[in-house]
């Protein structure tokens, strides 16, 4: 881990970090330690410049983040891995796999099934290209993409990838007979296997014969988990738990209730022991016991009861139907892989007069645009990216009530590569036209003219098309090309990168969009130089001269530049990889405060400074003397105002001599300039100033 701030470089161990990760969970000390330790490591790898060991930090809190529920915080960690690997260019490589399955999981466990099922495609890709056919991780994939089946309902493609995972792992595995993964495997197949033989009367209409089959199968791989477990001495393992409460709802859906019982007191014990009793685990365990103890009682069946047969599946001794339904099918995995049960708007949490125009277009899409491209264009289902990205109050993630007046309403856009477009471009955009125009209380969609036609935010793109009406550029500049980095409004950047994407199976809008966030650093620097520049000139020289004329216009007008400066500064130090870019004047602040409120966000006093530097203005800049009526508030006013701004100046030292790019302590931060451009590697003199 990295060591105190002395003259020697920061350093990062990784090996260090996961031994100490892994004491953190063996002591079961995750729920209070394991959080503060990662956050300390993600700072430790920042300062060291260590990007590998940053990744690993990354990977290992998404599954952290994951196994406490906690999916909203997952998504900017998820976002931040998916960016940095990138940005390292370590696609084709093992970390890039690895990478793009914790991802895909997480979003999984976050219900963002399109999203996941899109990275899980992209690991799969990339898995063939990284892994061998045999690979434990291999089989890890497939159980993992079998637990989206599952929660979206495809419960034969579940078995089918499950069944494909178990062969993996058995080939794999020294001695399947006491591998916890060939046992996890089984007790999943188990499952799938009784969700199946449920759907009986559903779309799937198996028959009865083939039921019972399926219920074979599944009292086979339940008790087999089992085996496994004790042939390997394992039972207290916290997986073990997962074997028990599998078994046992077997024995449910077999009419064994007795025996269903047993295993699921002695699953609670084992959670007791692991994870102790306040989680819902526990608590949908208990949940599950209930039903098991009333449908045993009112069978009047002992231990050993024979299974029934297909005709009496479910049947007490009088025959009687027993609800299965009561026992939660999706509770068996640990609670750091629990499935969770899916709903058509179970994502949006809100009701339709507070909903926000992502989580509407995310709705929308679901209920109408999957099954378009799924009923009409299937060939294209892998292909086709969906989301909501662009100029709008709705794409950053601001928009209140105050934004329903204006372009707000159903809709989201669908972006195709240039020979899909060709293709079906068209079409697909008057199917997209016929959609309905209501939906959950909103609509029509209320467009001004500037936004129909080829202005229009919603709708079938062309990813080079939807890009370059943003930017002017179909994909990003090359890195060796700074001019061109530098005629962008860090608003057009902050439009091309913003918003959410749905689904994108084929990863090329993604990988376009990402392009414009991977600003290269000599650029980044260059601007920095320009911005601490401004901020002087603004704040430390103009502004001070300006109020002693007793011009307040003037005094004002710097205000406003050293204001905007000094934001646009906050982003690009933070990096525009994780920061992602200022947006324009309107929605600055509402941005600066979100970035303030992230974890590992530098410069996070800042953002209330200047909002106090806004709030003094009007009696610093027109209160005094000369200023106008009374006159009684400028003085101590601008005390205050040229306080905060040499605070906020200094921070910025501070910080930029904690990230290396600077050794001096001056705070006119105009003489800081030449610091910052030794650093820009290219010659081009374009990045420099005169």
């Amino acid at each position: 881990m990295a060591g105190s701030h002395t003259n020697q470089p920061a350093t990062f161990d990784t090996d260090a970090f996961l031994s100490g990760l892994d004491a953190i969970f063996e002591a079961h000390q995750a729920g209070t330690k394991a959080e503060p330790y990662l956050l300390q490591a993600m700072e430790d790898a920042e300062e060291a410049g260590d990007e590998a060991g940053l990744l690993t930090v990354l990977n290992e809190t998404m599954g952290f983040y994951r196994s406490q529920g906690r999916h909203d915080d997952n998504q900017w960690v998820i976002q931040r891995a998916l960016e940095l690997g990138l940005k390292m260019r370590i696609e084709g490589t093992e970390a890039w796999t690895t990478t793009l399955i914790n991802a895909a999981t997480g979003m999984r466990a976050a219900k963002r099934y399109d999203q996941a099922e899109a990275l899980y495609t992209q690991a799969l890709a990339s898995a063939a290209k990284t892994l061998s056919p045999n690979d434990r991780r291999m089989a890890a994939l497939h159980n993992n993409i079998s637990m989206l089946y599952s929660e979206t309902g495809d419960l034969a493609k579940a078995q089918t990838e499950l069944e494909q995972a178990l062969s993996i792992l058995t080939t794999a595995s020294v001695d399947p007979a006491s591998d916890i993964d060939v046992a996890s495997t089984h007790t999943n197949l188990a499952l799938v296997l009784i969700e199946r033989a449920g759907k009986a009367g559903t779309a799937e209409q198996i028959p009865n014969p083939e039921r019972d089959a399926l219920l074979d199968q599944t009292m086979t791989h339940a008790r087999q988990a089992l085996e496994i477990y004790r042939n390997g001495h394992l039972e207290h393992s916290a997986h073990y738990a997962s074997a028990l409460a599998g078994y046992a709802q077997a024995c449910f859906a077999t009419g064994r209730f007795a025996i269903a019982v047993t295993n699921y007191r002695h699953c609670l014990d084992v959670i007791t022991e692991c994870y102790g009793a306040d989680n819902d685990y526990y608590r949908t365990t208990v949940s599950n016991l209930k039903a098991a103890e009333e449908a045993a009682d009112q069978a009047g069946f002992g231990p050993g009861e024979p299974m029934p047969t297909s005709d009496a599946l479910n049947a007490g001794s009088n025959g009687k139907k027993t609800d299965t339904s009561a026992v939660n099918s999706t509770s068996y995995a640990p609670p750091d892989t629990a499935p969770t049960a899916t709903g058509a708007y179970a994502d949006t949490g809100t009701t339709p007069h507070d909903i926000s125009g992502l989580k509407l277009a995310r709705a929308y899409w679901e209920r109408y645009g999957k099954p378009l491209i799924a009923q009409r264009y299937p060939e294209y289902q892998g292909r086709i990216a969906a989301g909501l990205v662009g100029h709008g109050s709705e794409c950053y993630g601001f928009d209140d009530a105050f934004s329903h007046d204006h372009d707000f309403g159903p809709g989201f856009c669908l972006w195709l590569t240039e020979e899909d477009y060709a293709a079906i471009g068209a079409e697909l955009q008057h199917g997209y036209e016929a959609l309905p125009e209501q939906f959950m209380g909103f609509g029509p969609r209320a467009s001004t003219v500037r936004t129909q036609g080829a202005g229009r935010r919603v709708g079938v793109f062309s990813i080079g098309d939807f890009f370059q009406s943003l930017t002017g550029y179909r994909k990003a500049p090359a890195a060796d090309k700074p001019h061109e980095w530098l005629l962008f409004d860090e608003g057009t950047l902050a439009a091309a990168t913003n918003g959410e994407v749905f689904a994108d199976p084929l990863g090329a809008f993604s990988k376009t969009r990402q392009g414009f966030k991977m600003m290269p650093d000599d650029v980044r620097l260059s601007l920095i130089s320009r911005r601490l520049g401004m901020i002087a000139q603004a704040g430390q020289y103009n502004l001070p001269r300006s109020l002693g004329r007793n011009d307040g216009a003037a005094a004002w007008c710097t205000i406003n530049e050293f204001t905007e400066n000094v934001c646009s500064l906050v982003f690009l130090i933070n990096e525009p990889i994780r920061a992602g870019y200022m947006p324009y004047y309107k929605w600055r602040f509402a941005a600066l405060r979100r970035l303030s409120g992230r974890m590992s966000t530098v410069l996070t006093d800042v953002c209330p400074k200047l909002e106090s530097i806004l709030r003094l203005s009007s009696a610093a800049c027109f209160g005094g003397a000369g200023f106008g009526e009374g006159g009684k508030g400028a003085a101590p006013a601008q005390t205050q105002i040229q306080q905060l701004v040499e605070g906020i100046c200094a921070s910025i030292v501070a910080e930029l001599q904690r990230e290396g790019l600077t050794t001096s302590d001056e705070t006119f931060l105009e003489w800081q300039r030449p610091y910052i451009e030794a650093h820009i590697a290219s010659d081009d003199p374009v990045l420099r100033s005169l």
